[in-house]
């Protein structure tokens, strides 16, 4: 498997485009993938109990073979009752009749403001311009990566390729979010289109294995969005065919998880007024599920979040995070140790803890990648979990989200 220059339209059959349709005030708002045949796909979404109008949709529909998807920032259609269903209902009907297909073949993805109706006149006007624009060019993806934005600040998105018997299968891939960002569903808006045929159930199979340590294992801020979804589509175009697994089967895997991997950790790294990347390592825990809780519980404490903007060696929220994590393990053997490129320092030793050079410690922090190791004597399961720094505009980006 290599990284290759590509975006999301890279594989073959997929052709993409972004545009501005008028939701926003000036910046790209609406995207579009389209297969030139119908998809095997498969979907994560919110555990969120308010689910958003597409949300609603695409969880019925993605058990079908999937054509196009339709996706718009600057608004969420959701908590928008009734009319915000039908106007889903309408988008996948105008887009459905350009592509020959039935609406129950088109997915719709939205992003932006609770509450408020999608401003129709627009979006069908737009719907029908960006399809007649959607092409297989790079610039193509491109647009489509950047029209998927809301308070991103850069475009997330990747693209692997690997070989099977002489043939090329590309795994390419692009996200959107920076804030109401929480474990446990997948991602906020996350699409991956490869040219790979596979088996249905192995695709689920395998998309859940993946999302469970990427997406499930970051949080920018506690929230877990109403519209959060991530979408796989292979339409097979590459010749490859994965139906059992065989050693296609893993390099397939191996390359889904690596862009999931990389787009989650972009989507942290780029959350809403963050400075530092924090990675925390949970190792020799008892089982994989006590790694995960601690591990995941340290990225979502606020207080620790706040200690790293301020480059504040405060081991004791570490601890004080895993300990309400809910997690089995000895909190008197716990070892804790923060790392960057300036170099390490240990804080505690099998819980006792230690006299460090406060000077030494603020040079480690001050770097934008940092990284926690914690270290148990439970037994060998491990996790790994990413999140960010709480600042001062995290607040200012929130408090004037609508205006």
């Amino acid at each position: 498997m290599k990284i290759i220059e590509g975006e999301i339209n890279t594989p073959k059959g997929f052709k993409a485009f972004g545009i501005h349709c008028g939701i926003k005030k000036e910046k790209k708002d609406m995207a579009v993938l389209i297969s030139d045949k119908l998809c095997t796909a498969a979907g994560c979404f919110t555990t969120n109990l308010v689910k958003a109008a597409p949300v609603k949709w695409d969880i019925e529909k993605i058990e079908n073979e999937i054509k196009a998807i339709i996706i718009n920032s600057g608004n969420a259609n959701a908590c928008t009752g009734i009319q915000g269903m039908n106007d889903v209902k309408t988008e996948t009907e105008i887009l459905s009749k350009l592509c020959g297909v039935k609406p129950e073949n088109i997915l719709v993805c939205s992003t932006g403001v609770i509450g408020v109706p999608m401003p129709m006149d627009i979006v069908k006007e737009g719907i029908k311009n960006i399809y007649s624009m959607a092409d297989y060019s790079i610039q193509a993806g491109k647009n489509a990566a950047e029209a998927i934005m809301t308070t991103d600040t850069v475009p997330k998105r990747i693209c692997v390729q690997f070989e099977s018997e002489g043939k090329k299968v590309n795994v390419c891939a692009m996200a959107k979010g920076t804030g109401m960002i929480n474990p446990n569903m997948a991602t906020m808006l996350c699409f991956v289109a490869t040219d790979a045929e596979i088996d249905k159930k192995l695709l689920k199979e395998t998309l859940n294995e993946c999302v469970k340590n990427t997406f499930n294992m970051i949080s920018v801020d506690g929230d877990t969005s109403t519209n959060d979804t991530l979408i796989v589509l292979a339409n097979g175009e590459s010749g490859v065919k994965i139906k059992d697994k065989n050693n296609d089967y893993y390099e397939f895997k191996n390359a889904l998880c690596f862009v999931l991997e990389k787009l989650a950790k972009m989507c942290v790294k780029d959350g809403e007024g963050a400075t530092k990347l924090m990675e925390v390592n949970v190792i020799n825990a008892k089982t994989d599920n006590d790694a995960r809780l601690i591990a995941k519980s340290v990225v979502s404490s606020n207080l620790f979040k706040a200690a790293l903007f301020g480059q504040d060696a405060n081991w004791g929220r570490v601890l004080c995070a895993m300990g309400y994590s809910k997690a089995d393990f000895d909190p008197d053997n716990v070892t804790i140790k923060f790392k960057s490129s300036k170099g390490e320092i240990l804080l505690m030793d099998k819980s006792n803890p230690i006299i460090f050079d406060e000077q030494k410690a603020a040079l480690i922090l001050k770097e934008t990648d940092i990284f926690i190791d914690i270290i148990l004597e439970e037994g060998t399961a491990k996790a790994t979990a990413w999140g960010c720094d709480l600042t001062y505009d995290y607040v200012k980006i929130n408090g004037d989200y609508r205006s």
